[in-house]
């Protein structure tokens, strides 16, 4: 009997989405978002899915662009983890009035 080496690679789903939701404690929702082409119209349409990812530092904030990978179950929703932060959306600055 030969024994083979069989080499895994641990190939784990990434994907890029804008942050929705940081409200959560270490938990942000990120959309993503493709465009496919109807089978049977042609039309072209863009599916949006949301997932909940583990931000362990809280660093995400809403309407930045980061990216998430795959992982094991970290509790009811969460199957991903936050790989890093492509984008950071600049939120406009509110003015105060002098009285």
């Amino acid at each position: 009997m030969t024994t083979q080496s069989v080499e895994r690679t641990n190939r784990k789903r990434q994907l890029t989405g804008i942050v929705t939701s940081d409200k959560m404690n270490k938990t942000i929702v990120v959309q993503t978002s493709s465009k496919q082409r109807h089978p049977e119209y042609g039309k072209v349409m863009i599916r949006r899915n949301k997932f909940k990812a583990h931000d362990e530092e809280n660093k995400a904030k809403t309407g930045d662009r980061v990216t998430i990978q795959e992982c094991r179950p970290l509790s009811r929703d969460k199957r991903w983890v936050l790989i890093r932060i492509d984008a950071a959306h600049s939120a406009p600055k509110v003015e105060e009035k002098a009285s």
